[in-house]
């Protein structure tokens, strides 16, 4: 687990904008995601999420009440998993971003994303800060690939064959 701060969509695709641009077309691919939450009792909990990415953020909205925004309120911890898409070919491998949810309560800047994505109102806005980007692929069809990215550290690639 990385010491260093989380940090914004914005910081990790200077960082490292060739990953950034992998993880943001995977997202993009598809509407619906899959987050993790965790429960009051520490279980997980697994819901569909449609995610945006603006202004240099990772925004995650969510209906008032929800479990998974309550969730957030409680533990602010998440893993969001990319929809793989149809079959088995995931087109730009399999992608995971995990992080820090923080609610944003600020009226200027949920005005700028209703203009944006109008959402059905009221709604829970939550900013990402992000700990830990994941991309696994299958390179050549002979070895499998895990590059992992954390805060203050250039990517890893794991491989296996």
């Amino acid at each position: 687990m990385s010491l260093r701060s989380p940090v914004s969509w914005s910081a990790f695709a200077a960082a490292e904008p060739e990953l950034a641009a992998t993880a943001g077309a995977r997202f993009g691919a598809f509407t619906h995601h899959v987050l993790a939450t965790l429960r009051r009792d520490g279980s997980p909990r697994t819901t569909g999420i449609e995610v945006r990415f603006l202004r240099g953020e990772l925004w995650l909205g969510m209906m008032p009440g929800s479990l998974k925004a309550l969730d957030l309120r409680r533990d602010p911890r998440f893993a969001l998993q990319a929809n793989p898409g149809p079959g088995t070919g995931m087109g730009g491998g399999d992608v995971r971003i995990c992080g820090r949810a923080v609610e944003v309560e600020d009226g200027r800047t949920k005005g700028a994303y209703v203009r944006e994505v109008e959402p059905p109102q009221p709604f829970h806005l939550f900013r990402t800060e992000l700990t830990e980007v994941v991309r696994t692929f299958v390179e050549d069809d002979t070895c499998l690939v895990v590059e992992i990215w954390k805060p203050g550290e250039p990517v890893r690639a794991l491989r296996r064959r």
